[in-house]
């Protein structure tokens, strides 16, 4: 059974080095040997949004997923901004399960979005198998709004939603 809670602060180094990980492994062979994907200022700026909350993800007590999410009381109209299952949990039907919890928590979410890169089938098929819907694609033609993005490897994304049935 999967629990799901605000991240301590206790647990941001956890988070940050998992997250990294868990991210990197969906760029193997296209990165230097200590090279990033997501570099650790943007994961914390992205954890310090505003309207973010960090949430933390268990299952019989042991840290196994990881996400942030921006949360809009106005319009209901959520952001998953980071989500990652551990490494070593991959494969174990854990990313649906913590996806669930997530929806859950924010019962009153109308839409939920999210962007994966063009290239990341497995994040593709996760998010389309959770209910989203591919709704736009960005690239060197029609870039992210406010997208400093220079990185090759992410110039093409896709942006995901989800309405959530009443």
């Amino acid at each position: 059974m999967l629990t799901i809670q605000s991240l301590p602060p206790e647990n941001h180094e956890w988070f940050i080095r998992s997250l990294q990980h868990a991210f990197r492994q969906a760029f193997q062979g296209q990165l230097a040997e200590n090279e990033e994907i997501i570099s650790r200022s943007e994961i914390e700026s992205c954890m310090q949004g505003e309207n973010a909350e960090c949430l933390q993800i268990e299952q019989n007590g042991k840290l196994v997923a990881g996400a942030v999410v921006k949360i809009e009381p106005q319009t209901q109209r959520n952001t998953l901004e980071l989500f990652f299952v551990c490494t070593a949990e991959h494969g174990k039907g854990i990313g649906q399960q913590a996806w669930r919890a997530i929806e859950q928590r924010y019962p009153h979410t109308q839409i939920w979005e999210t962007h994966t890169p063009y290239f990341e089938k497995r994040n593709i098929h996760f998010y389309l198998k959770c209910g989203f819907k591919i709704v736009e694609l960005y690239d060197e033609k029609h870039p992210m709004p406010d997208s400093q993005q220079h990185e090759p490897l992410l110039d093409e994304m896709f942006r995901f939603e989800k309405e959530m049935k009443k």
